[in-house]
């Protein structure tokens, strides 16, 4: 059977932090699909890294880049006007009815309607017949209004944490009601949509996992194990870097040669490069700044163990990548990471923000090269058998396909 087209739309595509996304994508592509990528806002040039993203954002079609164009705006809407104007004063009551409080946020939201109308026309002229949106804040908004204007229905991927912090800001009640599907990255995020939604949309909510092609990791054989650790992500607060370069300065009486390499960039860069001066860290820490995909892959091959001690997560694909790499991994114990890491026989979980218990782990690991072993053997089995991106994505195809059908599978997991 002929696939139908579908559109996959996010607040910024595509960029190095939301490479997940890009790989999804690229997998259903592969598997037969046509999708059309959308993105709110186009990324900053330093966040988009690496010939496959720079290709990517070229065929990319950047919602507000189109919508600053006034003709572009005035013509959507009176096409959705011409097209069917129920559907349009239709979409015009939700952005009301679900506005935040506040003038600001409703301003917000008259923004996100008039946004709509131009992805509609887009995915009109695309012949799109259902629009996937990543996150569940304010690009699933546009997503939501679009399908109420276009006529086309709508799905989107819950990640958290940071959406349930405010959940009714982002009305995300109304909108798991109205989506096709809703594709829960763990059982954690499942709960939690679960939580603020009525239990008779309990039956949509599935769980995608995000994923890894664990044939690209661990390629490299490890003769030989030290002590070179690696944090890879965003550098902002909720990612617990102080907490690791504290942990630095206490174990560095005992493993004077450990060395942490720093991959990733953001607000808190500064600060953190200060408090590693500060401490007395030297050429013991390195800040690479981002690097593209096949560059992180290359630094873990080199790596002893990757840690990240955030104080808040959904299932990081950076947990994936360092396990499918066969590398051991200490990680805050939040959200969905335990339904990666089996503490002690995969990994360290640890409570977050628990500086002693993440040095003790990492003292552990740096003292024992057998059980890094042992731990990144195991590790590369749970991602081959739960987080493999070819099996993930025809998951979230066969759920695409019994959307589109008028019929979801009813498991929640393939």
């Amino acid at each position: 059977m002929t696939k139908q087209p579908i559109a996959y739309l996010t607040g910024e595509y595509p960029k190095v932090s939301h490479t997940f996304i890009q790989r999804e994508i690229e997998t259903l592509r592969g598997n037969g699909w046509t999708v059309e990528a959308c993105t709110i806002r186009r990324a900053e040039a330093k966040d988009v890294v690496g010939a496959a993203q720079h290709d990517e954002a070229r065929n990319t079609f950047g919602v507000l880049e189109a919508a600053k164009n006034p003709m572009t705006l005035i013509g959507a809407h009176i096409w959705a006007l011409k097209r069917d104007a129920k559907s349009w004063a239709r979409a015009a009551r939700l952005a009301w009815k679900t506005r935040p409080t506040g003038a600001k946020a409703a301003l917000w939201q008259l923004f996100y309607f008039l946004e709509a109308g131009v992805l509609a026309r887009h995915l009109h002229a695309k012949g799109v017949r259902h629009i996937h949106n990543h996150f569940a804040n304010s690009s699933a908004s546009v997503a939501m209004l679009t399908s109420e204007m276009a006529g086309i229905p709508f799905s989107m991927t819950m990640h958290g944490p940071a959406i349930f912090f405010e959940p009714m800001h982002w009305r995300i009640d109304e909108k798991i009601a109205r989506a096709s599907f809703v594709a829960c990255i763990s059982h954690f995020c499942r709960s939690q949509a679960m939580y603020f939604s009525d239990p008779m949309h309990w039956d949509r909510l599935k769980i995608v996992h995000c994923g890894v092609m664990p044939a690209a990791y661990g390629t490299a054989p490890r003769k030989t194990r030290g002590k070179r650790i690696i944090f890879v992500g965003r550098l902002d607060p909720v990612k617990g870097v102080p907490l690791l370069l504290d942990a630095m300065a206490r174990i560095a009486q005992d493993h004077p040669d450990a060395i942490l390499t720093i991959v990733g960039d953001g607000p808190s860069r500064a600060a953190v490069e200060v408090q590693a001066r500060d401490l007395g860290l030297g050429t013991s820490v390195m800040f690479l700044g981002y690097r593209a995909s096949d560059e992180v892959t290359a630094l873990l091959n080199e790596t002893d163990l990757l840690v990240l001690p955030s104080f808040a997560e959904g299932v990081p694909v950076v947990l994936m990548e360092a396990m499918a790499s066969r590398i051991p991994v200490v990680a805050s114990r939040v959200a969905g990471v335990s339904e990666l890491i089996e503490d002690g026989v995969s990994g360290f979980t640890i409570p977050a923000g628990d500086l002693d218990t993440l040095c003790a782990r990492l003292d552990t690991l740096l003292s024992d090269p057998d059980l890094c072993a042992r731990m990144g053997d195991e590790g590369r089995k749970m991602v081959e058998s739960e987080f493999d991106l070819a099996r993930e994505g025809a998951w979230i195809g066969e759920i695409f396909e019994g959307a589109l059908d008028g019929q979801l599978p009813a498991q929640l997991r393939p």
